[in-house]
């Protein structure tokens, strides 16, 4: 029953990351998805996931500005999130993996510049994108 239950949590915290694979979110929401799904799933249970999530490259963690605690990502095929920069819209919450060569060169320069290394782990840009431009 016990490997039941895990593989039961596992199917659905794997369907919640697909149903929000544009977006953020937080251990709270994703907490609050399994309650609904299944019963008895506990804190400890929601942490313990994400932690090995992360560890394999399955989901990204990050912080907004105007958020205490940790928001994340599921990576789909960016198994390598620490390698590119993150953007995320203001307006409706997508977020974005930015792999473009202009950020490595952007990275060189500030690092030039300023002496500072860009953790790409931890940065995030925030701005408005196309889809909320046009509204």
């Amino acid at each position: 029953m016990k490997t039941e239950y895990k593989t039961k949590v596992r199917a659905t915290l794997f369907e919640f990351l697909q149903e929000n694979s544009d977006r953020g979110f937080s251990a709270i929401d994703l907490l609050t998805y399994l309650r609904l799904n299944i019963e008895g799933v506990n804190k400890t249970t929601v942490y313990r996931n994400l932690d090995r999530l992360c560890e394999q490259g399955i989901i990204y963690k990050y912080r907004e500005p105007e958020h205490e605690g940790w928001f994340y990502q599921y990576s789909k095929e960016h198994s390598h999130c620490n390698t590119h920069m993150h953007g995320k819209c203001s307006l409706c919450g997508k977020l974005f993996h930015i792999e473009d060569d202009f950020i490595i060169d952007f990275q060189k320069k500030v690092q030039k510049t300023y002496g500072l290394n860009i953790d790409f782990g931890k940065t995030l840009i925030i701005g408005v994108c196309q889809n909320c431009n046009k509204l």
